[in-house]
Protein backbone atom coordinates (compact mmCIF):
# COMPACT_ATOMS: atom_id res chain seq x y z
CA UNK A 1 0.00 0.00 0.00
CA UNK A 2 1.36 3.42 -0.97
CA UNK A 3 1.73 5.66 2.09
CA UNK A 4 -0.12 9.01 2.00
CA UNK A 5 1.91 12.07 0.95
CA UNK A 6 3.88 13.68 3.74
CA UNK A 7 1.80 16.19 5.66
CA UNK A 8 -1.58 14.97 4.38
CA UNK A 9 -4.36 14.10 6.82
CA UNK A 10 -5.01 10.40 7.38
CA UNK A 11 -8.27 9.04 5.95
CA UNK A 12 -11.23 9.21 8.35
CA UNK A 13 -11.80 6.07 10.39
CA UNK A 14 -15.36 4.92 10.95
CA UNK A 15 -16.39 4.67 14.58
CA UNK A 16 -17.10 1.15 15.79
CA UNK A 17 -20.73 0.13 15.43
CA UNK A 18 -22.45 -0.10 18.80
CA UNK A 19 -24.31 -3.39 19.08
CA UNK A 20 -26.04 -4.34 22.33
CA UNK A 21 -27.87 -7.44 23.46
CA UNK A 22 -31.50 -6.91 24.59
CA UNK A 23 -30.38 -7.41 28.21
CA UNK A 24 -27.60 -4.84 27.85
CA UNK A 25 -30.07 -2.38 26.34
CA UNK A 26 -32.47 -2.96 29.25
CA UNK A 27 -29.69 -2.43 31.81
CA UNK A 28 -28.55 0.80 30.14
CA UNK A 29 -32.08 2.12 29.74
CA UNK A 30 -32.88 1.37 33.39
CA UNK A 31 -29.78 3.18 34.64
CA UNK A 32 -30.61 6.17 32.43
CA UNK A 33 -34.18 6.24 33.73
CA UNK A 34 -33.33 5.97 37.42
CA UNK A 35 -30.62 8.64 37.16
CA UNK A 36 -33.36 11.11 36.22
CA UNK A 37 -36.45 9.85 38.03
CA UNK A 38 -35.00 8.73 41.41
CA UNK A 39 -31.70 10.61 41.73
CA UNK A 40 -31.62 10.09 45.52
CA UNK A 41 -31.32 6.32 44.98
CA UNK A 42 -28.79 6.58 42.16
CA UNK A 43 -26.26 5.04 41.37
CA UNK A 44 -27.96 1.64 41.68
CA UNK A 45 -26.90 -1.51 43.46
CA UNK A 46 -27.01 -4.72 41.44
CA UNK A 47 -30.24 -5.79 43.16
CA UNK A 48 -31.94 -2.43 42.56
CA UNK A 49 -30.83 -2.53 38.94
CA UNK A 50 -32.29 -6.01 38.52
CA UNK A 51 -35.62 -4.89 40.02
CA UNK A 52 -35.69 -1.89 37.69
CA UNK A 53 -35.01 -4.09 34.67
CA UNK A 54 -37.86 -6.42 35.66
CA UNK A 55 -40.51 -3.72 36.27
CA UNK A 56 -43.98 -4.64 35.06
CA UNK A 57 -44.78 -1.06 34.04
CA UNK A 58 -43.14 1.20 31.43
CA UNK A 59 -41.27 -1.79 29.98
CA UNK A 60 -41.66 -3.42 26.57
CA UNK A 61 -40.93 -6.26 26.38
CA UNK A 62 -41.31 -7.45 29.97
CA UNK A 63 -38.26 -9.32 31.26
CA UNK A 64 -37.51 -11.61 34.19
CA UNK A 65 -33.75 -11.27 34.61
CA UNK A 66 -31.66 -12.82 37.37
CA UNK A 67 -28.80 -11.06 39.17
CA UNK A 68 -26.23 -13.09 37.16
CA UNK A 69 -27.95 -11.96 33.92
CA UNK A 70 -27.67 -8.32 34.98
CA UNK A 71 -24.12 -8.74 36.32
CA UNK A 72 -22.94 -10.21 33.00
CA UNK A 73 -24.50 -7.33 31.08
CA UNK A 74 -22.95 -4.77 33.45
CA UNK A 75 -19.52 -6.38 33.02
CA UNK A 76 -19.80 -6.21 29.22
CA UNK A 77 -20.99 -2.60 29.31
CA UNK A 78 -18.14 -1.62 31.62
CA UNK A 79 -15.64 -2.98 29.09
CA UNK A 80 -17.14 -0.63 26.49
CA UNK A 81 -17.13 2.32 28.92
CA UNK A 82 -20.93 2.60 28.86
CA UNK A 83 -21.32 1.76 32.57
CA UNK A 84 -19.10 2.80 35.46
CA UNK A 85 -18.70 1.26 38.90
CA UNK A 86 -19.19 3.54 41.88
CA UNK A 87 -17.51 2.19 44.99
CA UNK A 88 -18.19 5.10 47.31
CA UNK A 89 -20.33 3.00 49.65
CA UNK A 90 -20.23 -0.44 51.21
CA UNK A 91 -22.39 -1.81 48.40
CA UNK A 92 -21.05 -1.61 44.86
CA UNK A 93 -23.23 0.63 42.74
CA UNK A 94 -23.40 1.34 39.02
CA UNK A 95 -24.05 4.37 36.84
CA UNK A 96 -24.34 4.82 33.09
CA UNK A 97 -21.96 6.70 30.82
CA UNK A 98 -24.23 6.49 27.79
CA UNK A 99 -24.20 10.04 26.51
CA UNK A 100 -20.41 10.35 26.46
CA UNK A 101 -19.81 6.73 25.51
CA UNK A 102 -22.05 6.91 22.44
CA UNK A 103 -21.29 10.53 21.61
CA UNK A 104 -24.78 12.01 21.42
CA UNK A 105 -26.35 15.12 22.97
CA UNK A 106 -28.57 14.89 26.03
CA UNK A 107 -31.83 15.06 24.08
CA UNK A 108 -30.81 12.21 21.78
CA UNK A 109 -29.68 10.10 24.75
CA UNK A 110 -33.08 10.62 26.40
CA UNK A 111 -34.94 9.46 23.29
CA UNK A 112 -32.71 6.41 22.87
CA UNK A 113 -33.17 5.51 26.55
CA UNK A 114 -36.96 5.59 26.22
CA UNK A 115 -36.87 3.54 23.04
CA UNK A 116 -34.69 0.92 24.79
CA UNK A 117 -37.13 0.67 27.69
CA UNK A 118 -40.52 0.95 25.99
CA UNK A 119 -39.99 -0.21 22.43
CA UNK A 120 -41.10 1.62 19.25
CA UNK A 121 -43.05 4.84 19.80
CA UNK A 122 -44.31 7.80 17.81
CA UNK A 123 -42.74 11.21 18.25
CA UNK A 124 -45.84 12.32 20.19
CA UNK A 125 -45.58 9.33 22.53
CA UNK A 126 -41.88 9.99 23.07
CA UNK A 127 -42.52 13.62 23.97
CA UNK A 128 -45.13 12.55 26.52
CA UNK A 129 -43.07 9.67 27.96
CA UNK A 130 -39.91 11.76 28.34
CA UNK A 131 -41.61 14.37 30.56
CA UNK A 132 -39.77 13.20 33.68
CA UNK A 133 -36.47 12.89 31.80
CA UNK A 134 -36.39 16.01 29.63
CA UNK A 135 -39.04 18.52 28.61
CA UNK A 136 -39.05 18.92 24.85
CA UNK A 137 -40.60 22.16 23.60
CA UNK A 138 -42.83 20.41 21.06
CA UNK A 139 -43.18 17.33 18.88
CA UNK A 140 -41.18 18.99 16.09
CA UNK A 141 -38.21 19.20 18.44
CA UNK A 142 -38.46 15.47 19.16
CA UNK A 143 -38.67 14.72 15.44
CA UNK A 144 -35.62 16.89 14.76
CA UNK A 145 -33.41 14.91 17.14
CA UNK A 146 -34.80 11.61 15.84
CA UNK A 147 -33.97 12.61 12.27
CA UNK A 148 -30.43 13.52 13.35
CA UNK A 149 -30.05 10.06 14.88
CA UNK A 150 -31.43 8.48 11.71
CA UNK A 151 -29.03 10.45 9.49
CA UNK A 152 -25.98 9.88 11.71
CA UNK A 153 -22.83 9.61 9.58
CA UNK A 154 -20.97 6.34 9.18
CA UNK A 155 -17.86 8.02 10.60
CA UNK A 156 -19.76 8.37 13.89
CA UNK A 157 -21.06 4.80 13.88
CA UNK A 158 -24.05 5.10 11.56
CA UNK A 159 -27.79 5.56 12.25
CA UNK A 160 -29.08 4.80 15.74
CA UNK A 161 -32.83 4.92 15.00
CA UNK A 162 -35.16 4.06 12.16
CA UNK A 163 -38.60 5.38 11.22
CA UNK A 164 -40.84 2.36 10.80
CA UNK A 165 -43.39 1.83 8.05
CA UNK A 166 -46.80 3.12 9.08
CA UNK A 167 -48.90 0.28 10.47
CA UNK A 168 -52.40 -0.32 9.00
CA UNK A 169 -54.88 1.99 10.72
CA UNK A 170 -52.15 3.96 12.52
CA UNK A 171 -52.18 7.75 12.35
CA UNK A 172 -48.44 8.22 12.83
CA UNK A 173 -45.24 6.31 12.15
CA UNK A 174 -43.28 4.91 15.06
CA UNK A 175 -39.55 5.11 15.68
CA UNK A 176 -37.32 2.25 16.87
CA UNK A 177 -33.69 2.17 18.03
CA UNK A 178 -30.97 0.25 16.20
CA UNK A 179 -28.72 -0.33 19.21
CA UNK A 180 -29.49 -4.05 19.11
CA UNK A 181 -29.16 -4.34 15.34
CA UNK A 182 -31.63 -4.24 12.48
CA UNK A 183 -35.33 -4.12 13.32
CA UNK A 184 -37.70 -6.90 12.23
CA UNK A 185 -40.71 -4.80 11.25
CA UNK A 186 -42.88 -7.83 10.48
CA UNK A 187 -42.37 -9.21 14.00
CA UNK A 188 -43.06 -5.80 15.51
CA UNK A 189 -46.28 -5.43 13.52
CA UNK A 190 -47.40 -8.88 14.63
CA UNK A 191 -46.66 -8.06 18.26
CA UNK A 192 -48.51 -4.76 18.02
CA UNK A 193 -51.49 -6.54 16.50
CA UNK A 194 -51.52 -9.09 19.30
CA UNK A 195 -51.40 -6.34 21.94
CA UNK A 196 -54.26 -4.54 20.21
CA UNK A 197 -56.33 -7.75 20.19
CA UNK A 198 -55.54 -8.34 23.85
CA UNK A 199 -56.60 -4.81 24.70
CA UNK A 200 -59.87 -5.17 22.79
CA UNK A 201 -60.59 -8.48 24.54
CA UNK A 202 -59.92 -6.94 27.95
CA UNK A 203 -62.26 -4.03 27.16
CA UNK A 204 -64.99 -6.46 26.12
CA UNK A 205 -64.55 -8.53 29.28
CA UNK A 206 -64.72 -5.39 31.43
CA UNK A 207 -67.97 -4.31 29.74
CA UNK A 208 -69.50 -7.76 30.21
CA UNK A 209 -68.52 -7.84 33.87
CA UNK A 210 -70.11 -4.42 34.38
CA UNK A 211 -73.32 -5.58 32.67
CA UNK A 212 -73.46 -8.75 34.83
CA UNK A 213 -72.95 -6.71 37.99
CA UNK A 214 -75.75 -4.36 36.94
CA UNK A 215 -78.11 -7.28 36.21
CA UNK A 216 -77.32 -8.87 39.57
CA UNK A 217 -78.10 -5.61 41.34
CA UNK A 218 -81.41 -5.34 39.47
CA UNK A 219 -82.39 -8.94 40.33
CA UNK A 220 -81.47 -8.39 43.98
CA UNK A 221 -83.64 -5.27 44.12
CA UNK A 222 -86.60 -7.03 42.49
CA UNK A 223 -86.32 -9.96 44.90
CA UNK A 224 -86.30 -7.57 47.85
CA UNK A 225 -89.39 -5.77 46.57
CA UNK A 226 -91.24 -9.08 45.97
CA UNK A 227 -90.11 -10.54 49.27
CA UNK A 228 -88.48 -13.62 47.74
CA UNK A 229 -85.01 -15.04 48.24
CA UNK A 230 -82.56 -14.22 45.46
CA UNK A 231 -80.18 -16.66 43.82
CA UNK A 232 -76.79 -17.02 45.46
CA UNK A 233 -74.08 -15.03 44.01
Amino acid sequence: MTPPPFGSAPPPTAAPVLLLTPIEARVLGTLMEKARTVPDSYPLSLNSLMLGCNQKTTRDPLMNLSEPDVADAVSSLKERHLVRENSGSRVTRFEHNFQRGVGVPEQSAVLLGLLMLRGPQTAAELRLNTERWYKFADISSVEGFLEELQDRADEKGGPLVIKLTKAPGAREQRWAHLLCGAVDEAALAQGSGARAVDGAALDRIARLEAEVAELRATVKQLCAELGVAGAAG
